[in-house]
């Protein structure tokens, strides 16, 4: 044992993936919900002994500690189980553990298995995975935490049920679009924290990223996969310029352009011109692309928002019309084309199908504001800031109302 600092939360969360992948490697997937209830015994063990003293070998200490866990619960079964049976459980063959694939990508395909439901998946990957809690969990999808920690507990029963085979190195692709949406929610969850302490998740961001790499890897024709790593590499390159030097959330119209990562930009742009000759066009190949054009323009006035907007209704329609936020993205660009009350007018439709959307009373707010109407601008700013949960965004919302206010204009 070491005296070294106790890891990081993105080690934490390669660790505790890691282990879980070499139970499930020795034990089956029909032991899932043991082998992660395992895992989760093991780390608390950790979090308790290696604040004083870390193993020189933390994978190590903690795989052998989950299988010592794994072996207490599987002893206490005992009686349910014939000989056979227990002594199989108990003495995998050495030679599972010498099989050597990604244990991050067979962890993640398990998960995202199409037995499951999409709302399963989701969960039991954000859990296992990208080792959110399950309030975390919850937060993101605006739903109680007992509903997210039943779609845990029946996600990992159905895989046990099953006894799903660990998943071949090359996912079918009813499996990479299960995978590419978990990993989207989990990217969007680091850059939209929903404690906004930090406002970005840097481990969670870099999870994913790593992820989506390993995942083109093993399908490297695949332009929705280069399209979502591109998406995320061009997200993650603004990323610098996100906040200023007071703290405080900028917009993509009042970010220094100088700060951006150039390096990801260059990539992601590669990865998108890559893909786009002659690719069936994808939801997450279409976002690549809007990104790519604002990473390719000096500033928001140079930015080509009639391209924006045609590939926002593209995206519109290849997603059948069926997630709103697209939508309010694309009301965005059509009052840069079209000019604010056209945009407003738009947003008065999506808002009388989808009241509660997170973000319309913000991007209202905005639009009312350019428009010179800073006295409902404000009404709609101060509504904003009831509704959204993000601690760090709610205090952006609630300096541009200070600054609205303050002329005595807007009441």
């Amino acid at each position: 044992m070491t005296a070294a600092a106790t890891p990081g939360e993105d080690l934490w969360r390669e660790l505790a993936r890691q282990v879980l992948a070499r139970l499930l490697r020795a034990y089956g997937s029909a032991r899932f919900d043991r082998c992660e209830d395992a895992v989760q015994e093991a780390l608390l063990q950790a979090h308790r002994q290696w604040p004083v003293r870390v193993p020189d070998d933390p994978l190590g200490w903690l795989t052998v500690t989950a299988r010592r866990r794994y072996a207490d619960q599987a002893r206490s079964d005992a009686r349910r189980r014939d000989r056979e049976a227990r002594t199989a459980l108990l003495d995998p063959p050495v030679e599972a553990e010498a099989v050597r694939t990604d244990d991050s990508l067979l962890v993640l395909l398990l998960c995202c298995h199409p037995a499951l439901p999409r709302s399963g998946q989701v969960a039991l990957t954000l859990r296992a995975v990208a080792g959110l809690t399950t309030a975390q969990i919850a937060t993101v999808h605006q739903v109680p935490e007992a509903t997210i920690a039943q779609r845990i507990t029946r996600a990992k029963r159905r895989v046990s049920q099953l006894g799903l085979p660990l998943p071949p190195p090359v996912p079918t692709p009813e499996r990479i679009t299960a995978v590419l949406d978990v990993l989207y929610v989990m990217f969007t969850e680091a850059h939209h924290t929903t404690t906004g302490a930090p406002p970005r998740d840097a481990d969670l961001a870099a999870e994913a990223v790593h992820l989506t790499r390993l995942l083109l890897d093993s399908v490297p024709d695949s332009t929705e996969v280069t399209g979502l790593l591109a998406l995320m590499l061009l997200t993650e390159a603004r990323h610098p310029a996100r906040v200023g030097p007071d703290g405080l959330l900028r917009p993509l119209d009042e970010q220094d352009r100088a700060l951006w990562d150039q390096d990801l930009v260059k990539e992601g742009v590669a990865l998108v011109e890559r893909a786009t000759p002659g690719a069936r066009p994808g939801p997450y190949l279409l976002q690549a692309c809007i990104a790519a054009l604002h990473a390719e323009a000096p500033d928001t006035a140079t930015t080509d928002w009639a391209e924006i907007l045609a590939l926002y209704r593209l995206l519109e329609l290849v997603t059948g019309h069926a997630n709103p936020t697209i939508t309010l993205n694309r009301v965005v660009a059509q009052a840069m084309v079209s000019g604010h009350e056209v945009a407003l007018a738009h947003l008065d439709a999506l808002e009388a199908d989808h009241p509660h959307l997170p973000r319309l009373s913000a991007v209202r707010a905005h639009l009312l504001e350019q428009a010179g109407r800073t006295g409902e601008a404000a009404d709609a700013y101060r509504r904003a800031v009831a509704t959204t949960v993000n601690l760090a965004e709610r205090q952006h919302l609630r300096h541009r109302l200070r600054r609205l206010t303050a002329t005595g204009d807007g009441g």
